[in-house]
């Protein structure tokens, strides 16, 4: 073999693992991308869940208790939505006992933990209260809220809610 045949030859094998080692970060960069949006689709899920869930829960209103009663308990799940089911009685009563109206929205919200079937979100809202105890006139209120969620049935779900600090 010549030395110009050996040079083609060790030049075609340079090509051939080029073109191997090229495919192969082809496919990783695909499937990296692919990760990267099966990851953000997930963050865009929870977010919606829990601002679902958030505005749900800030949303009462006596002279539709049930109704609001139930889009909290639609979102949650396990114990949280076993314990708000059979409060649910109560909180309808008071409601509609004090006339009572609470109003608001999602300021803001992020993801404190991420992982395929669990999460937590803190959510900040804002909105109002009005009630008996404020002559009908509605007083601003603001709440932080933690919310835990599971990943149920290719749903985001509450398993938890707690306030956090204070309100104002």
């Amino acid at each position: 073999m010549s030395a110009t045949n050996r040079w083609l030859a060790a030049l075609l094998v340079l090509l051939v693992v080029l073109a191997v080692l090229g495919g192969a970060l082809v496919r990783r960069t695909h499937q990296d991308r692919r990760d990267a949006r099966a990851a953000q689709e997930r963050y865009a899920a929870v977010l919606a869940a829990a601002n679902a869930e958030a505005t749900a829960f800030v949303n009462l209103r006596y002279d539709r208790a049930e109704q609001t009663v139930g889009a909290v308990a639609a979102g949650a799940t396990g114990s949280f939505r076993a314990d708000y089911t059979s409060a649910s009685g109560h909180v309808i009563r008071v409601l509609q006992r004090h006339q009572s109206s609470m109003l608001g929205h999602v300021v803001w919200s992020g993801v404190v933990q991420l992982d395929p079937s669990s999460a937590t979100v803190i959510v900040a809202t804002t909105g109002t209260v009005a009630n008996d105890r404020t002559g009908g006139r509605p007083v601003n209120r603001s709440y932080r809220l933690r919310l835990s969620l599971v990943a149920r049935d290719d749903r985001w779900l509450t398993s938890n809610v707690q306030f956090v600090g204070g309100t104002s």
